[in-house]
């Protein structure tokens, strides 16, 4: 197969590695820079032109588009679904899980475990808001952050009031989550592959932090996940339409709450902590499910 790999810079870890192992199973990989490619969007012909030449030949396309460049990576990906080239995860989903409000709702509307979650526009709601989420302390995040940026804890009610108001006066739009103590401070990522989470670790905030995130200092290692969180990890991709995701995915006291999915899962960490050939397994998928009738959006959404 020519499988095209959407990223902004081909020495990224998780890019290297889906181009090795798709080289390994003898696939022809092109990365291509996302906001480099440009798009004639006629209705007779849909095209993707990338450095003066027009892409041809495509059977699949990887998406591996960062937060920052959503919008655009997503019109690039619905114009190679339109060209009938089968996506790893398609437009639709990855717009849908980089929605953080919009995806808990999808999420609790399926029954999901959550977080209880809070999200208001005016000031005066503040009071109210925050017993909504069974008051102090609380996590406020801000809807477009990644990587742990943009998330504060609250350990009093004054200081949720004070963050709260200020984010509010920012324009910023965030939303109020209830602090799950019994955490620990530790996260489940559950690495979904179709219908099978292919790999899980338990990441570890360093002492005095709470955000687990690898980037930030937190560690990683190895972790037997119980039948109640594999289910879980499976739906939420599922609700969310993803193929592939990072299921982030919290022990409390009333069993596991689905704290993100995310649909462009780094796989440095897992790797090195499972030692599974988790790119392996991506490519694998694609061989069995790609094919020019396989695409369920073809672009619309």
């Amino acid at each position: 197969m020519k499988i095209a790999v959407l990223s902004r810079n081909p020495r990224l870890y998780s890019t290297r590695r889906l181009v090795e192992a798709g080289v390994e199973r003898g696939h022809e990989m092109v990365v291509v820079d996302t906001l480099r490619a440009y798009m004639n969007i006629a209705s007779h012909h849909p095209q993707i032109h990338y450095r003066g030449k027009p892409l041809e030949g495509f059977d699949a396309v990887i998406p591996r588009i960062g937060a920052s460049v959503t919008f655009y990576g997503c019109a690039v990906l619905r114009q190679f679904e339109m060209m009938g080239v089968y996506p790893l995860n398609e437009s639709v989903a990855i717009a849908r899980s980089r929605d953080k409000l919009r995806s808990l709702q999808l999420l609790s509307r399926r029954g999901l475990g959550l977080p209880v979650t809070g999200f208001a526009h005016s000031p005066d709601d503040i009071p109210d808001l925050i017993q909504m989420v069974n008051g102090a302390p609380l996590v406020i995040k801000v809807l477009e952050g990644t990587q742990g940026i943009g998330v504060v804890l609250c350990e009093t009610t004054k200081a949720a009031e004070s963050v709260i108001e200020a984010f509010m006066g920012l324009k910023q739009n965030i939303m109020v989550q209830e602090y799950i103590k019994e955490a620990g401070g530790a996260d489940i990522r559950c690495f979904v592959v179709g219908d099978k989470v292919i790999a899980a670790m338990k990441r570890q905030a360093k002492p005095g932090e709470f955000r687990s995130n690898l980037h930030r200092g937190g560690t990683a290692s190895l972790i037997k996940i119980t039948p109640e969180e594999r289910v879980t990890a499976i739906r939420a991709a599922k609700v969310m339409g993803l193929s592939v995701a990072g299921v982030d995915i919290l022990r409390s006291h009333h069993g596991p709450l689905v704290m993100e999915v995310n649909s462009s899962p780094g796989l440095e960490g897992i790797e090195e902590t499972t030692g599974k050939n988790v790119a392996s397994i991506i490519i694998e998928h694609l061989e069995k499910n790609s094919g020019p009738n396989m695409i369920r959006t073809k672009g619309k959404g």
